[in-house]
């Protein structure tokens, strides 16, 4: 038996500045590890890529990885850099194999494609007809037709934080081995309703997410060998942006369309429940001042979110609103992470550790396509602490996973530590706080540019939090965002 094992992520913001060239999706190199190279970097990773690695080695198969390519979410996937991609994967197809076990995103655009994955399931199709293809999927996929007319079993991420990547390589690829021992059968039924859920409500452990989510375990334990119901990436301008769900069943193509319908009419008939009621940063300031003066003594810090700026949702990571704001406030013991800005890291670098500097702090890009400009801030403080940036997530997201924020440097300013990144890296890992030398359990105050991951690694940590509204291309106010793409009528833009 011979499987072909591959990985090709990215959730693109069509309305992100951010590039996404291949080296972006290599983690300290120019391009993404490929063979043996692939294996060493995820082997014994909380990776659906891994997942497939010890099936196949269980299985005493024979395996190739034919590319292993993840990149943070940022704008429009070069064409360049797909093609590469999409070229190692279809190449090592070409060379013969039993079935393609498949670590994709799902929300993945690029300057040609609406959508990435179904054009590489489309391609790995034209050489292997019939082929079983497994493809592991993250919930926020964007489902457009060709994913699920080239896959043969499709499994989804069933939490947000995504805990469960591993285990969802797991039920994809176990679904596929069996199929291969003829013991399974898969039928895959899919579909999709008309809605653009709130990121900032599709936590799966906030309702009604939490309910569908138990209700696709439900539909596996009853015999299901997938049930997946994906809340969408709504920061994508394109036509098929929203909610979905796929079923695959063992041997009964009825069964897994009436288990797939459930589903969507269960989130449908939820829909309002989906949907974020923005608060007004003013009132969220007052709010965590005096959730803070209220805690008791040695409790955790208040958290909050910088939610409209979160890269990995593409955001760019340098706006300054709510920084601005905590600095304005005089917030005492914040520690902020982070601001996405090179030019600064690098001055602090020059500078040196103990230094006093003034830097023009964020605001380094534009954000043309919501009509806004970046703003620096300027902000004087100490250099606390320079560091290569490079750290292992402890989990449980990622865990084992190697990060990079490139070369990082923490500007101290006496009330607010704030983390200066070289790369883009979200605040959901202990470890990231740990790499930069910062307790953020003895803070006061936690600033994250986030929006549900954070809650993975950092959750326990918290007394309180608060959302706060700065500004962004991860805003939730679909408004701001000027959908033009969208198919319509689709809730709630419409009222249907």
């Amino acid at each position: 038996m011979k499987l072909v094992i591959a990985q090709m992520k990215h959730e693109t913001n069509t309305f992100s500045p951010v590039p996404t060239p291949l080296s972006r999706f290599a983690t300290g190199a120019d391009s993404p590890p490929e063979g043996a190279a692939a294996v060493a970097a995820y082997r014994g990773t909380g990776s659906a890529i891994a997942a497939f690695i010890e099936l196949a080695e269980g299985a005493g198969a024979e395996y190739t990885v034919a590319i292993a390519a993840a990149a943070h979410p940022s704008g429009l996937v070069h064409d360049a850099a797909f093609e590469h991609i999409a070229g190692r994967i279809c190449a090592a197809v070409a060379l013969g194999c039993d079935a393609v076990l498949l670590d994709l995103h799902g929300a993945m655009v690029t300057q040609t494609y609406e959508d990435g994955e179904g054009e590489l399931l489309r391609r790995i199709r034209a050489i292997a007809p019939t082929v079983p293809i497994g493809v592991a999927l993250d919930m926020h996929t964007n489902l457009y037709a060709a994913m699920a007319e080239h896959s043969t079993v499709i499994a989804g991420y069933h939490t947000y934080p995504h805990v469960d990547v591993y285990e969802t390589g797991l039920r994809a690829g176990r679904a596929v081995l069996a199929m291969l021992a003829d013991r399974a059968r898969p039928a895959l039924a899919w579909g999709r309703r008309p809605m653009l859920p709130h990121v900032m409500r599709q936590g799966s452990d906030d309702s009604p997410n939490r309910e569908l989510q138990a209700r696709c375990r439900e539909i596996e334990a009853e015999g299901a060998l997938c049930a997946s119901l994906f809340v969408g990436f709504p920061n994508a301008d394109i036509e098929y942006a929203g909610l979905s769900a796929v079923v695959v069943s063992d041997g009964d193509p009825a069964q897994a369309r009436r288990w797939c319908d459930e589903l969507l009419d269960l989130a449908w008939a939820a829909r309002a429940q989906f949907v974020y009621q923005i608060e007004p940063l003013a009132e969220s300031m007052a709010r965590a001042q005096a959730l803070a003066a209220a805690k008791p003594e040695g409790s955790g810090p208040v958290v909050l979110l910088d939610h409209s700026d979160n890269c990995a949702s593409g955001g760019t990571m340098d706006t300054m609103t709510l920084l601005g704001a905590i600095l304005d406030a005089g917030l005492d013991g914040v520690a902020a992470f982070a601001v996405f800005d090179p030019a600064a890291v690098q001055q602090m670098i020059a500078a040196g550790v103990g230094s006093e500097v003034t830097l023009a702090l964020g605001g380094k890009l534009d954000m043309p396509a919501i009509g806004l400009a970046g703003q620096p801030r300027s902000v004087t403080g100490r250099v606390r602490r320079i560091c290569d940036g490079r750290y292992r997530n402890q989990g449980p997201m990622g865990r084992g996973e190697l990060s990079d924020m490139g070369p990082t440097a923490v500007l101290d300013t006496g009330r607010v530590q704030i983390v200066v990144i070289s790369d883009h890296v979200e605040p959901h890992d202990l470890a990231a706080f740990t790499a930069v030398g910062i307790a953020p359990e003895r803070m006061n105050y936690l600033m994250l540019k986030s929006r549900i991951h954070w809650r993975a690694g950092l959750r326990s940590l918290a007394h309180a939090v608060v959302e706060c509204m700065g500004t962004g291309v991860c805003t939730s106010d679909y408004a701001a965002l000027g959908l033009h793409h969208v198919r319509r009528p689709v809730y709630p833009i419409d009222a249907i």
